[in-house]
């Protein structure tokens, strides 16, 4: 089983129908904020195996992991990955957002493979097969986002969001992240003050646009683009949570090539068909 829906699409990819997936966040929840119900501390109970993200992403599902009888294997999948730290307040604390570059997905989904052979050797074939198709998958994308990347105008690769999700994302594909209304948290609110400020930032800086979130109320990024003048890109970003079936991005595939759709058009470059 899995807590995020990203986690989920990968072990889906790898397990195929050779293994019962049960995923706790459903498309569009976010994991920050997620309060457990009686049905999740059954579902860890009766796991196998459990992946969870790590890096306090889920931080409610933790604590119920860590207080629940729970026999299963754990795998804090995205403990996988080397963070970066940023700062918060006086104390640095990793970054949870990890699959923001892509190519950080592919340790994971080997940590993937590799748990699920140990679970059921006997499918170490197809688990093996079908991790690499889908790293071969997911290297097109990396290379992909980077050349759409490229063709934003160096002084306008500058993102601002509505939380701090986008770190690896920019880091990876040659963006900097120049303001967000709140921290790593959406448990966080953001003062008067931090949307003044941020205003301040935007109009200073020029940014044609920023943008909202699938999994976040846009009211206060809407004001944000109204006070600084600033256009709002009509495609809000998936941060936490892959779309809903049917949608762009209703998987971390279309999930990662929507976003970069929306970041390059938004900001100037040119984006050519995407690969999935």
């Amino acid at each position: 089983m899995s807590t995020s829906t990203v986690i989920a699409d990968w072990v889906a990819e790898v397990g195929g129908d050779q293994i019962e997936l049960t995923s706790i966040l459903q498309p569009g929840a976010d994991p920050h904020v997620y309060e457990p119900v009686p049905a999740d501390t059954i579902a860890f109970e009766d796991a196998d195996l459990i992946f969870y993200n790590g890096y306090d992403l889920e931080p409610n599902l933790i604590r119920l992991l860590n207080a629940a009888g729970v026999d299963a294997q754990r795998v804090a999948l995205g403990e996988v990955v080397p963070p970066l730290d940023l700062q918060t307040g006086a104390t640095t604390v990793p970054d949870p957002h990890v699959w923001g570059d892509v190519s950080n997905a592919v340790p994971m989904v080997e940590a993937i493979r590799d748990q699920l052979i140990e679970l059921a050797p006997d499918q170490a074939e197809l688990f093996t097969a079908n991790a690499a198709a889908y790293i071969g998958e997911l290297n097109q994308l990396h290379d992909w986002i980077g050349v759409q990347t490229a063709t934003i105008p160096p002084e306008q690769r500058q993102l601002v969001t509505t939380h701090d999700a986008f770190q690896y994302y920019a880091s990876a594909y040659g963006l900097t992240v120049v303001g967000t209304l709140i921290g790593l948290s959406t448990e966080e609110q953001p003062s008067a003050r931090t949307v003044q400020q941020l205003v301040a930032s935007i109009q200073g800086l020029g940014v044609p646009a920023i943008f909202a979130e699938t999994t976040i109320n846009p009211q206060l990024i809407t004001t944000v683009a109204d006070e600084s003048g600033v256009t709002l890109a009509p495609q809000a970003l998936y941060s936490d949570s892959i779309g809903a079936p049917g949608s762009d991005g209703d998987s971390y595939l279309t999930m990662m090539a929507a976003n970069t759709r929306s970041i390059v058009e938004n900001l100037g470059g040119t984006v050519t068909a995407s690969p999935f």
